[in-house]
């Protein structure tokens, strides 16, 4: 253990794109746990396209991030110090570790993960919050029933990619809409999505018209902007929007653009409606065991994106809006 923690505190509010001097990096004392709590050692770090918004100030599904805070991010990591009796130093622990090398907090915001279920970091993916947002997400907002169509934007992401799979499963036809021609020939040849839309080279409405000739049933919405625009423009009757994220508008620095089709939910009697993972919390471990014996089956496949430096992580948080990342984006802090 070293004798420091080091910790990326918010220092402004961003405009636009975050840079570094949206950031402070400090060095800490490693806290001691009190009674009831658990030190961990971060070792990965989840990098989120939500810590955008988190950054904000104003009424959100969470409080933001206080000026001078550590970085809120869920994380993964081993035990050094416990005073909880459910937690021994060397188990393995995801949580709200926040964007710090060390992390003290009480037993009960902690979870233990099984590293003989996958690698440390998929528990920051498909087995960690991603994985719960596809699953209740496609599952409990989107219902989607076999011979069904389901498009979903961001397809190549920690979310999106998820999402494709399980409507694969359940018997629905799929669509992905990705940027670049790796990322959409991944979607086909090993995720088995039916086709995929290059938003960067298509006309994503002709693009989406071609592949859905039925129209789209479910569509699972992780960009917002033009691309939802070109989904409302191809619902089929009683479609299901699922809103669970909006990438393209993050960064605005004018006013967010609403969709401009929105009147297709009226003509198609179609349903948009937002979702929260948090609201699902109860019921994560139903996700695990599905998720995690899909994977097993060679039904599921995840993949992260692993940077490492935990020095690096202003940049390398700019990845998920460059869409310089596939998979999952992790920062790597510390060898396990």
């Amino acid at each position: 253990m070293t004798d420091a923690n080091r910790q990326f505190r918010l220092a402004a509010r961003p405009v636009g794109l975050p840079t570094r001097d949206d950031w402070t990096l400090t060095c800490e004392p490693i806290p001691e746990p009190g009674e009831g709590e658990v030190l961990a050692r971060t070792l990965y770090l989840s990098l989120d396209p939500a810590m955008r918004g988190w950054m904000n100030e104003g009424k959100s599904y969470i409080p933001p991030v206080g000026l001078g805070e550590v970085m809120r991010a869920g994380g993964v990591g081993r035990v050094v110090a416990s005073r909880h009796p459910d937690f021994a130093v060397g188990d393995a622990v995801s949580g709200g570790f926040g964007v710090q090398q060390y992390a003290c907090l009480p037993g009960a915001q902690f979870t233990h993960v099984d590293p003989r279920l996958a690698p440390l970091p998929t528990h920051l993916g498909t087995l960690g919050m991603p994985g719960m947002t596809a699953y209740f997400g496609l599952l409990e907002v989107g219902r989607p029933l076999p011979g069904n169509t389901v498009v979903v934007s961001g397809a190549a992401g920690a979310v999106g990619s998820v999402v494709g799979q399980i409507a694969k499963l359940k018997g629905c036809r799929v669509v992905g809409v990705a940027g670049g021609a790796d990322k959409t020939r991944y979607l086909v040849d090993e995720l088995g999505f039916d086709a995929a839309v290059d938003y960067k080279t298509e006309d994503v409405r002709a693009a989406l018209r071609r592949a859905c000739p039925s129209g789209i049933d479910v569509f699972f919405d992780n960009v917002g902007g033009d691309i939802l625009d070109a989904a409302l423009a191809t619902l089929a009757r009683h479609a299901r929007i699922v809103i669970c994220g909006a990438i393209s508008q993050y960064n605005n620095t004018t006013a967010v653009r609403g969709p401009q089709n929105y009147l297709s939910l009226l003509v198609n009697r179609a349903r948009m409606e937002g979702m929260v993972v948090f609201d699902y919390a109860s019921r994560y471990g139903e996700a695990v065991r599905d998720l995690s014996a899909w994977m097993a089956a060679g039904q599921l496949i995840a993949r992260e994106h692993v940077v490492d430096g935990f020095e690096s992580f202003p940049e390398t948080l700019l990845k998920l809006f460059s869409g310089e990342n596939f998979g999952k984006l992790v920062l790597k802090v510390a060898e396990d």
